[in-house]
């Protein structure tokens, strides 16, 4: 096994969106930085793969949308440094009665903070949105700069631009061992290699990593079915007939949120899926479900059913994604309590893809020392203390 003599100054573990983006703002400000990934890439086990994501200023919390207005611009730099279109603008309607407690705090928060919404009522809606269905009497909140970001796209030339400003990608090394210090000590399956600083990105697999410092957090792994399902007459949800991204906000037929994505990846085909899923292991997640996971897949069918008339409700494909929860939902982006120069960025909850130029941002600076572009106070581990499964 061949011991690297380098010293970096920081080595990241998963090269996930959240990873790639922190490697990447470390080599753009000159700083020797080593990625490594167990897997080869590209691969599809985790977080970050796929063809697309919604992207989205419309949060109920206001430190989101602050925070969404920098991943916007850096978004756009990105496109502009690598003359790659990653986000196609189609706008993401929000749906939900009128009396929609959440409808309500996140048109609030899009006031606030003078993001471009239109609020439709239901009769505009069925102008605008024919071929939806609305079953309960449901308005509309139409985040105007919602839409697509090309997910698989992404990862590909961020760990371009890495390679290019000075950074080194190694795929296929999954970490065996890691020894804190001044010189943090990090082993793979192939090399060993020291660092002053280590930022630890790894999804689905972080209280893995975390295990080798005797370290765990109270996270959730969670299997998700992600479904395409045939429109009846190709493009009638496409974004040619100008359909928006959707996210439908009603708790009544379940208790987690039902989003889509109009067709384009899989032509003829729309992404409509359930934001929750089936504790999984990252580890066992190819293997046959120990017990059926259709529950969400009925959920999906019913709504389809009810609410996209014009798309056939049996799903047409099911792939699969890991989400890694916390307990609030909101993310976990912290330096390690004993060991200052290891940095923590984990539990994205299924919603972090969008906000990753900025999670990066935030990991670069904790992991250089620099003050926080953000109050990281709702991101702290502290926050957990009272739960039994933070074993710090």
């Amino acid at each position: 096994m061949a011991a690297q003599k380098d010293l970096w100054d920081a080595i990241v573990i998963g090269a996930g969106v959240q990873g790639c983006f922190t490697a990447y703002h470390l080599a753009k400000h000159g700083k020797r930085v080593l990625l490594l990934e167990q897997f080869f890439l590209p691969h599809s086990r985790g977080s970050s793969h796929g063809q697309s994501r919604i992207i989205r200023r419309a949060y109920p919390e206001d430190f989101y949308t602050q925070m969404m207005d920098e991943c916007y611009q850096m978004w756009a730099q990105l496109e502009q440094e690598t003359g790659t279109q990653l986000y196609r603008q189609t706008g993401l309607l929000l749906l939900g009665t009128k009396e929609n407690q959440d409808l309500k705090t996140i048109q609030a928060t899009l006031s606030r903070w003078a993001v471009k919404h239109q609020c439709l009522s239901s009769e505009e809606l069925k102008q605008r949105f024919p071929n939806i269905r609305l079953a309960r009497g449901e308005v509309g909140l139409l985040d105007k700069f919602g839409g697509v970001l090309h997910a698989s796209k992404a990862l590909r030339v961020l760990q371009d631009a890495i390679r290019q400003l000075g950074g080194k990608v190694c795929d296929g090394e999954k970490v065996m061992e890691i020894k804190p210090g001044l010189q943090i000590m990090v082993k793979t399956t192939s090399s060993t290699y020291q660092a002053k600083n280590l930022v630890i990105t790894a999804g689905p697999w972080t209280n893995r990593v975390l295990s080798l410092l005797g370290t765990e957090l109270p996270l959730q792994t969670l299997q998700i079915n992600v479904c395409y399902w045939r429109e009846k007459v190709p493009g009638s949800y496409g974004v040619s007939q100008a359909f928006p991204c959707f996210l439908d906000l009603d708790r009544s037929l379940a208790p987690h949120h039902i989003y889509g994505i109009p067709s384009g990846e899989y032509p003829g085909l729309m992404k409509v899926s359930y934001h929750h899923g089936n504790n999984a292991d990252p580890e066992e997640r190819d293997c046959p479900a120990a017990f059926s996971d259709v529950q969400d897949i009925q959920i999906l069918s019913r709504f389809v059913r009810e609410h996209l008339p014009d798309l056939e409700p049996k799903p047409a494909i099911v792939e699969c994604c890991m989400y890694t929860n916390t307990p609030d939902g909101h993310f976990i982006l912290d330096r390690h309590p004993k060991y200052d120069n290891i940095v923590i960025g984990a539990g994205f909850s299924g919603h972090g893809f969008k906000l990753s130029p900025v999670v990066g941002k935030i990991l670069y600076e904790l992991s250089m020392k620099l003050t926080p572009s953000y109050d990281l106070t709702p991101f702290r581990i502290s926050r957990f203390s009272g739960l039994g499964k933070a074993h710090l």
